[in-house]
């Protein structure tokens, strides 16, 4: 590998990733709803494409799993991972239901649902967003270039601002860690007023 091109998606990266500054107070907006529903007993559904999917998928296991500590489990579906549920939906229906019909299926009133796109034109993300807003079920978007066809749908925005696919996936995943980072901490605080 050439040391040139690391260092320049290095720079690249920094780049992105400090204009996401300012997306610090909606970030933790989201943590804490995010945590606020999971302590009061809801659950996190997750849904993206692709890169966005395996995304999906990384951040319900931290929840199911752990982020940094030890703690009870929390519930969390990534809808990107059931084979039959996807095929099905896409054979029987069509593509663009795949996670609405998930979120009309699993999701409920106090509920959040986090929606990935990398490009914000995926149309089941879309329609995802728009069923959980029905069934009341809070939203969290994590998306990319100006936010596409998902922009100003969901509660909590968080718009990673490029046009490079891997630049926005790498500030994907720094939200993802950032929040569940912050949601843990909530946790901590949360258990340990329960036992005072």
């Amino acid at each position: 590998m050439s040391d040139l091109l690391l260092s320049r998606n290095i720079a690249a990266a920094h780049e992105t990733l400090k204009q996401m500054e300012a997306l610090a107070p909606t970030a933790e907006a989201a943590a804490q709803a995010l945590a606020q529903a999971l302590l009061a007993g809801n659950k996190l559904l997750a849904c993206g494409n692709g890169g966005s999917a395996a995304d999906a998928s990384h951040m319900t296991t931290e929840f199911v799993v752990r982020f940094n500590r030890d703690r009870r489990p929390y519930p969390a579906i990534s809808f990107a991972t059931n084979g039959g549920d996807i095929t099905a939906i896409g054979n029987d229906y069509e593509f663009n239901d795949l996670f609405s019909r998930q979120v009309h299926a699993f999701g409920k009133k106090g509920d959040v649902l986090i929606a990935l796109t990398t490009s914000g034109k995926s149309g089941n993300v879309r329609r995802a967003l728009v069923e959980a807003k029905q069934l009341g079920v809070i939203t969290i978007s994590l998306l990319g270039r100006d936010g596409g066809l998902c922009a100003g749908l969901a509660d909590f925005e968080l718009i990673v601002r490029d046009n490079v696919t891997a630049r926005i996936q790498e500030g994907h995943k720094l939200l993802i860690h950032t929040i569940c980072e912050r949601v843990e901490e909530l946790f901590l605080a949360a258990e340990k007023g329960a036992e005072k």
